[in-house]
């Protein structure tokens, strides 16, 4: 593919870019999830990059770890329609996601299960360890899971904009002796990548998770670290630059505030997330790591 046209070749640019990150010791590929992945099937194969290693940090939305929840604890979102009444939806206490349905009966019942692990948990936490504890104490039926394949691998999960989401919910309903410190967040991704020998991204779609990644090395800098970029870079979207938004500026842009390196490898695929994550994720499979980063201090 990376040797015919248009999307299919920047298809195949991504693999190559990605191929080279995995070959590559001392590389650290960090992942930003946004978009409703989970509920459009995906969460299996993030969960398989995770234990695989071909990624060795997530920034994801809180919305994609629920319902990455909700299918570890044994429920399902369904194959819908977007051609419906969502006043009868409503009525059914279904709820819709373009073309994918779900229960909200369900989803109860994870935002109580979630409330009751919150009210158990005490101190000043990141959202790492605020996840890291859920995922501890969850009883799941399917371990094939992004919360608990990050645990089990520790690889660790930060989600900056958590409050935003189901997960948000579920602690408004617990008794609170447990703080998320986002400032926290920043503070640790940043020093996962001033650690690091070289760093490389992939964003699936934009939004928080991406700028959350990028910052780290506005922040890097601002303290006094010599970095240059990220030196590796593969973004998914079907957003456009024209009209500002994060989820669709191209590299480019982020070289002008040193976010991107000027000489790193990059490539952005204009492309359906639920087309290019599994056939990029088919043709990794084989290729094994050199070298895993060590993270210090986390």
């Amino acid at each position: 593919m990376a040797r015919t046209g248009f999307q299919g070749r920047k298809l195949g640019e991504a693999f190559e870019i990605w191929t080279e990150m995995l070959r590559e010791e001392n590389v650290t590929i960090l992942m930003g999830l946004s978009g409703a992945m989970v509920p459009a099937g995906m969460r299996k194969i993030i969960a398989w990059l995770i234990r695989n290693r071909y990624i060795d940090v997530l920034v994801s939305t809180g919305a994609n770890l629920f319902h990455d929840i909700h299918e570890a604890m044994g429920f399902r979102h369904f194959m819908g329609s977007e051609h419906v009444n969502d006043c009868k939806l409503f009525e059914e206490g279904i709820d819709r996601i373009h073309d994918v349905f779900a229960y909200e009966k369900e989803f109860n019942v994870i935002d109580y299960t979630l409330a009751e692990i919150i009210s158990e948990m005490r101190g000043v936490m990141s959202s790492r360890e605020f996840l890291e504890e859920i995922a501890g104490r969850l009883n799941v039926k399917d371990r094939n899971s992004i919360v608990i394949a990050a645990y089990e691998s520790k690889v660790p999960i930060f989600s900056p904009a958590i409050a935003d989401s189901s997960i948000g919910i579920a602690a408004a309903l617990a008794k609170r002796e447990v703080v998320i410190d986002t400032i926290r967040d920043v503070e640790e991704l940043t020093e996962i990548v001033v650690n690091s020998e070289k760093t490389g991204v992939i964003y699936v779609g934009g939004g928080v998770p991406k700028n959350f990644i990028q910052q780290t090395e506005v922040v890097a800098r601002l303290k006094g670290y010599d970095v240059r970029g990220h030196e590796y870079a593969i973004q998914i979207t079907t957003d456009v630059p024209q009209f500002g938004g994060l989820s669709g500026c191209t590299f480019e842009e982020g070289v002008s505030w040193g976010k991107i390196s000027g000489k790193a490898k990059k490539v952005q695929v204009n492309c359906d997330a639920t087309i290019a994550l599994p056939v990029l994720a088919h043709g990794l499979i084989g290729i094994r790591r050199q070298k895993y980063p060590i993270f210090n201090g986390l």
